[in-house]
């Protein structure tokens, strides 16, 4: 008769090889690790060993505040008032082994003292703002789910990727939009760049995409798309805010629709050849059409297997390297290519921080849509907004043995 783990008498952890009380105390020392002030105490401990060396009497003394204020940058209230205290107790028994006057000896533990409560009420302070930034980043990263929903790397017929890089150091989201949907008429996607940065950047990209998606679904015509999202900037935008942008569209194989509105021209990759889309007729930015008058125009775009199109934002295409340089995104893309748009993007992306020297200064983000060959992959559809790449070689291979079983 078998038994299970649960019916098996309890046994020692000695026995096992493991004793209760090394493990608990292996926990604390990780615990007392992880808080120690180790710099703070070590800086402390040099001063103690100079002045014992040197028995120079009060000459070193003063410089065992350095323990505390350091132990501030790193270390919690608790951690400052214990090297302080060490510090404290030291330099008494310092100073009355050098034999130093008790009223110099006495203003020089004051200032200790003063300095050690000063660097506890900082890192109490700076404890307090990390928290907050915490909250905040996490706040943001929920406004770039609810706003940025991320993409699937398959939508419909095409393989996607994308990457978005926010110019603020600790923003998650900036005023570059982006949304990638199925549709009943077909793969429809937006890239934009609202004018201006900050949180009056992020309303207007949250009002842009609320109203393209909402939109992209209802309407049969992409320019009716671009429309609805004109009279809504007509009604909310300050008369200085506009939007550039390109939306497209895949209404049937082979042709793929694009408007675009005052922004960058796409990217069409063909082979090995990198080619810009320019408009037939420009357009202005979304939100001034009422003052120019001007009305975008649909260009359809044969698009067949294995193309390749790049949506991106002039946070790309403006970044300037120390010599004041710009990005050559065409060339670099014609570098990079892959069949993976995941892979280029990276490569993208890790070139260009690199180009910049480490840090954008404006928000940049990159679409890269790809139509697989039909013998390269088969796209099973598993809901309305993703799929699943299969390889056609293992699908065949998978029907082949569901037979013979």
């Amino acid at each position: 008769m078998s038994h299970t783990r649960e019916h098996e008498p309890t046994r020692p952890l000695r026995k096992h090889g493991v004793a209760p009380g090394k493990v608990a105390r292996k926990r604390l020392a990780v615990q007392l690790a992880s808080g120690t002030p180790v710099l703070p105490v070590l800086t402390v401990s040099v001063i103690v060993v100079v002045d014992l060396l040197g028995g120079a009497g009060l000459t070193w003394l003063p410089l065992l505040a350095a323990g505390p204020a350091l132990a501030a940058t790193t270390n919690g209230p608790r951690g400052v008032l214990c090297v302080g205290l060490l510090a404290g107790v030291l330099g008494a028994t310092l100073g009355f082994r050098d034999g130093a006057p008790g009223r110099e000896l006495a203003a020089v533990l004051s200032a200790l003292g003063a300095v050690t409560l000063a660097s506890a009420l900082a890192s109490a302070l700076r404890g307090r703002r990390e928290r907050v930034l915490a909250a905040v980043r996490s706040v943001a990263e929920a406004a770039q789910q609810a706003l940025l929903q991320p993409v699937p790397a398959v939508v419909g017929p095409f393989q996607v990727a994308v990457h978005y890089s926010a110019a603020a150091a600790e923003a998650r989201i900036g005023g570059d939009l982006y949304a990638l949907v199925p549709t009943p008429y077909g793969v429809r996607l937006i890239v934009g760049d609202v004018r201006g940065k900050g949180l009056p950047a992020v309303g207007v990209a949250a009002l842009v995409l609320g109203v393209f998606r909402e939109a992209a679904y209802e309407e049969a015509d992409l320019l009716a798309v671009v429309d609805r999202i004109e009279r809504s900037l007509a009604r909310n935008l300050r008369c200085d805010d506009f939007v550039t942008a390109v939306v497209a569209g895949y209404p049937r194989p082979g042709v793929l629709e694009v408007v675009n509105c005052g922004h960058a021209p796409p990217l069409l990759v063909r082979g090995s050849a990198v080619v810009p889309v320019e408009p037939a007729h420009p357009a202005p930015p979304l939100g001034l059409r009422a003052l120019t008058g001007e009305t975008p125009a649909l260009h359809e775009l044969p698009f067949a297997d294995g193309d390749q199109l790049l949506l991106y934002t002039d946070g790309v295409t403006e970044a300037r390297d120390h010599g004041r340089r710009f990005y050559p995104l065409s060339e670099r893309l014609a570098q990079h290519l892959s069949d993976e748009p995941t892979r280029t993007l990276a490569a993208l992306h890790e070139e260009l921080l690199a180009h910049v020297g480490g840090r954008l200064h404006d928000d940049a983000a990159l679409l890269l849509l790809r139509k697989p060959t039909a013998p390269e992959t088969v796209v099973l559809r598993t809901s309305a907004t993703e799929g699943e790449v299969i390889d056609a070689r293992s699908l065949r291979h998978g029907l082949a043995r569901n037979g013979r079983d």
